[in-house]
């Protein structure tokens, strides 16, 4: 019997017809050839340059056929025909195509060798077809709902989103995902924290104490940056932001690798700042000179060269600015996609959540809101694999106290905000709250008592002053904790301090 007279069963596939008869995408004959191949010759998987999974092929046969191929190979075992057979034996589906003999005629022919990588092109093409077609139905059939329960916007965005994962040739994306493959993306985070000399597996942050802490940003999760004015949060949060762009930029440079590097071409979606000002944040920051002065113009002919020359030094950074204001949760993930989808992005930073809207059906209760928007961040992490870091703001029972630092309660309306980040930091400077009690500074006629008092007040300035501390309070990976940072206000930079003792008595 031919080869190809064997694979063709339509009437049997679940997704052998579309409607109205029309027939899916697929090209069974290009699959038995290539399944050939790979029996023939296991060393055909080591050298696809396509990222060929069994869920992309047509005939659920041949997704099994490879899938127990891949696994024998996992274990340094061979794939053939008669290694194949006991898993085989009892498959009803199987024994249709004339039962296990069907393995031994996939290798009849060797065809499948002079073209391996381009049948497995195909296949995985046809795959894509096959779910932007659903993907397509779907739309179309909600397009057509016109209840009074659908809102247009989510429809339009869930079908963004399912473009995306086409795009992302994530076909099997709603599957579940096996332990093989959980336990091998475990162990290159293993790995990556290895090559980082044992600090870190994640995205950098560009400061060793924050990475030390937390071992970088991680991929899905879900950073809240919180704080209350003037602490700082834009501050970090753009240093970050550099920092990440700057060093995948560096890496790039040096010849390594984009998905090697630590570093991340980033977006930050600025809902409260401008881009101009942002950029002005970060000229200032490499240039050294203070925001201040840029904004007033009144520069030296040296701080002017500096400044033109981190102008010309940051030109290629991939740092991204949205400064769309009023940016529904629903806008921002359609504008995070794209980013992804053209610039590749690997960080996400988002100033502020507060100021994020809703998807307009829960408007009436801004605890509801709130919660859907940090849920809909935390979903735009997992979606896109990425960190996403979203500032938020804290409530004033902070300065109701007389211990200022932050607490997870203090979060602002809502709850639900602690409950879907992976991790919570909020940024503390007690030098702010120590100059709000700053006494008058005393004169030639001022009493013993003024003079002690602001002698006492100047020498605790000097150990704040320029100090600020991350305080982690809640971290799924790892442990809790305060970490030291400096900060220097009028170029608005956090760097690291270099530590001889332990992190604990840093205020």
């Amino acid at each position: 019997m031919a080869q190809t007279d064997l694979l063709v069963r339509p009437d049997d596939s679940p997704t052998a017809s579309g409607d109205e008869g029309q027939i899916m995408p697929a090209n069974v004959e290009a699959e038995a050839l290539f399944l050939g191949a790979v029996l023939i010759d296991n060393k055909v998987v080591e050298e696809l340059n396509t990222a060929l999974r069994p869920e992309h092929f047509y005939e659920p046969v041949h997704q099994r056929i490879y899938e127990r191929a891949l696994k024998l190979l996992d274990r340094n075992s061979v794939a053939t025909p008669v290694t194949l057979k006991p898993y085989f034996d009892s498959d009803e589906a199987l024994k249709q195509l004339g039962g296990t003999t069907y393995l031994a005629q996939l290798t009849a022919n060797g065809q499948g060798l002079l073209a391996s990588g381009k049948l497995a092109e195909q296949i995985y093409d046809l795959a894509l077809l096959r779910e932007l077609v659903h993907v397509g139905r779907t739309l179309v059939e909600g397009a057509l709902d016109t209840s009074e329960e659908v809102a247009p916007m989510d429809k339009i965005s869930q079908a963004e989103a399912d473009l995306y994962r086409v795009a992302e040739g994530a076909t099997g994306g709603s599957e579940a995902l096996d332990f093989r493959s959980a336990a091998l993306g475990a162990l290159k985070l293993v790995e990556a924290a290895i090559n980082s000399g044992g600090r870190f597996s994640g995205k950098t942050t560009g400061l060793d104490t924050i990475n030390d802490k937390t071992s970088g940003l991680h991929n899905s999760d879900l950073v809240i940056l919180a704080g209350r004015p003037a602490m700082g949060k834009t501050s970090l949060a753009t240093n970050i932001a550099f920092n990440a762009a700057s060093r995948l930029m560096e890496d790039i440079k040096l010849g390594i690798d984009p998905s090697e590097s630590p570093g991340a071409a980033t977006a930050f979606f600025s809902l409260e700042m401008s881009a101009d000002q942002l950029a002005t944040r970060i000229l200032a920051e490499r240039a050294e000179i203070s925001s201040e002065k840029l904004r007033s113009g009144k520069l030296s002919r040296e701080e002017f060269q500096r400044l033109s020359f981190a102008s010309q030094e940051l030109n290629e950074l991939p740092l991204y600015i949205d400064d769309t204001p009023a940016l529904t949760i629903g806008a921002l993930r359609t504008r995070a996609r794209r980013l992804k989808r053209r610039h590749d992005i690997g960080l996400i930073i988002v100033d502020y959540l507060q100021l994020l809207q809703g998807s307009g059906r829960a408007n009436d209760n801004r605890v509801n809101e709130i919660s859907e928007i940090s849920r809909g961040l935390k979903t735009l992490a997992k979606e896109l694999n990425l960190p996403v870091i979203a500032l938020s703001q804290l409530s004033r029972a902070v300065e109701q106290r007389e211990d200022k630092r932050p607490q997870l309660s203090d979060l602002r309306e809502s709850g639900s905000i602690e409950q879907d980040a992976d991790m919570v930091w909020f940024i503390y400077r007690a030098e702010y709250y120590h100059n709000a009690i700053k006494p008058d500074t005393p004169d030639e006629t001022s009493s013993e008592e003024v003079r002690m008092k602001y002698a006492d007040w100047e020498a605790r300035h000097l150990e704040l002053v320029n100090r600020a501390t991350l305080i982690v309070a809640k971290q799924r990976h790892g442990s809790t904790g305060n970490v030291p940072l400096l900060f220097q206000s009028e170029i608005t930079k956090f760097t690291s301090p270099e530590l001889r003792g332990g992190y604990e008595d840093y205020e």
